[in-house]
């Protein structure tokens, strides 16, 4: 009995061993046409199956042969991308500094000698012509002095006239006629001074400007240096800002400024660049620039603190997203759509600015580059380019992002 039982006990191993091999074997080759199994060809229709159906028959949706039923077309559908036509826009570098604003032409009104104030004609803030009378001083001293200087003036100029005929009949010398001359000069010269002093006591606007607060009145007396009020030309206003050295290069009259000030956030002024100073401070390593900027509306007072955007080397050129760029190690790659195809193409970059960066070679300007799905796409590609079929009305339903794609439409 030990012995049938251990006989039996062998057989039934085997048995199972074998059973497990095959079990092995037909899940391995279970996926070669005409794999022999133990109902005979693998995927062959069971009893009572219709005459034919096997896995290329399935439902659509179950896995098939490569390129047959669902699963082979959604491994050859084109993949969505989005994108952009490279396009010539107009590009700068730009500077930014702090300025501070100049009126065009200033000056503190004074007097040039100690004296009492007759009158005011102006007001505060009055905008006056140039040669109107502003200030009138005592000029009492000053009208005595140009009287007493021409009646000195005119006996001169009579003992001047007599001695000349005597000269003539040598009835006077000619030293003595030398000395006469030499009086009636002097009085000349007396009587230009007396004028001058009497025209100090009238101060007139040298220039056409805007008058600032009065700091004086009728009665005062002021002395050589006394600020009677200011007077500022403001129809052009000038802009000093320090810019570092290292940009000298690229300074030169003529270039545009952009100005923005606190008091008017939502304002900008446009001016240039009038002139460059001839030093580098060597504190700050760093050169003045005078900018004018046109002050019709005398929004801009002096003194004011500035915001100044240098531009300079402006120019035209190609301009793609951010997005569009692949970097492969120190090379920048895009990927251009032509047709229903993407090629990989190699790129220089030039300038960048928030959103954008310039396109120095590599690209012409209509192509379209891929900003949305680079990471899905290889060289030559099949792709579907969403900003390419939609029609242009429904631009304004179309999704912003791949992400917003509905799922299924790759393959319709």
């Amino acid at each position: 009995m030990a012995e049938t039982r251990n006989i039996v006990t062998t057989v039934s191993v085997a048995i199972a061993v074998l059973c497990a091999g095959w079990a092995i074997y037909a899940t391995r080759h279970a996926d070669r046409p005409g794999a022999m199994g133990p109902m005979g060809p693998v995927g062959a229709a069971g009893p009572g199956a219709p005459q034919g159906s096997s896995a290329r028959n399935a439902p659509a949706g179950m896995p098939g042969r490569p390129g047959d039923g669902a699963g082979g077309m959604a491994r050859s559908a084109p993949t969505n991308v989005l994108s952009v036509e490279v396009r010539e826009e107009e590009l700068s570098r730009e500077l930014k500094a702090i300025g501070t604003a100049r009126a065009n032409e200033a000056v503190d009104v004074t007097s040039k000698s100690s004296n009492l104030v007759k009158a005011v004609r102006f007001s505060d803030g009055q905008r006056i012509q140039r040669g109107t009378v502003m200030v009138e001083l005592d000029s009492a001293q000053a009208r005595a002095d140009l009287a007493a200087a021409s009646a000195a003036l005119t006996e001169s100029t009579s003992l001047y006239n007599r001695s000349r005929e005597l000269l003539q009949t040598q009835a006077v010398s000619k030293s003595q006629f030398e000395q006469i001359e030499a009086t009636k000069k002097a009085n000349e010269a007396r009587m230009d001074a007396a004028r001058a002093k009497l025209e100090d006591t009238v101060i007139r606007a040298p220039f056409t400007g805007r008058v600032g607060l009065r700091r004086v009145s009728v009665g005062s007396l002021i002395n050589p240096g006394t600020i009677i009020t200011t007077l500022d030309d403001t129809s052009v206003m000038k802009v000093d800002f320090a810019v570092p050295e290292n940009n000298l290069s690229a300074l030169r009259p003529g270039l545009a400024v952009t100005v923005e000030s606190s008091a008017y956030p939502d304002r900008r002024f446009q001016g240039k660049v009038s002139s460059i100073d001839s030093r580098i401070d060597a504190n700050t390593r760093s050169v003045m620039v005078r900018a004018a900027l046109p002050n019709d509306d005398a929004l801009l007072k002096p003194g004011m603190f500035l915001n100044v955007l240098l531009v300079r080397d402006q120019r035209r050129a190609l301009v793609v997203p951010e997005e569009a760029l692949v970097p492969e190690q120190t090379r920048q790659f895009v990927f251009v759509v032509t047709a229903d195809k993407v090629a990989k193409r190699e790129v220089q970059i030039g300038a960048r600015r928030p959103g954008s960066v310039e396109i120095v070679a590599g690209l012409t300007s209509g192509e379209r580059v891929v900003i949305e799905g680079t990471q899905k796409i290889r060289e030559g590609a099949t792709v579907r380019d969403l900003a390419a079929v939609e029609p242009p009305a429904a631009s304004a339903t179309r999704p912003r992002s791949l992400s917003q794609v509905p799922s299924g439409t790759a393959g319709r």
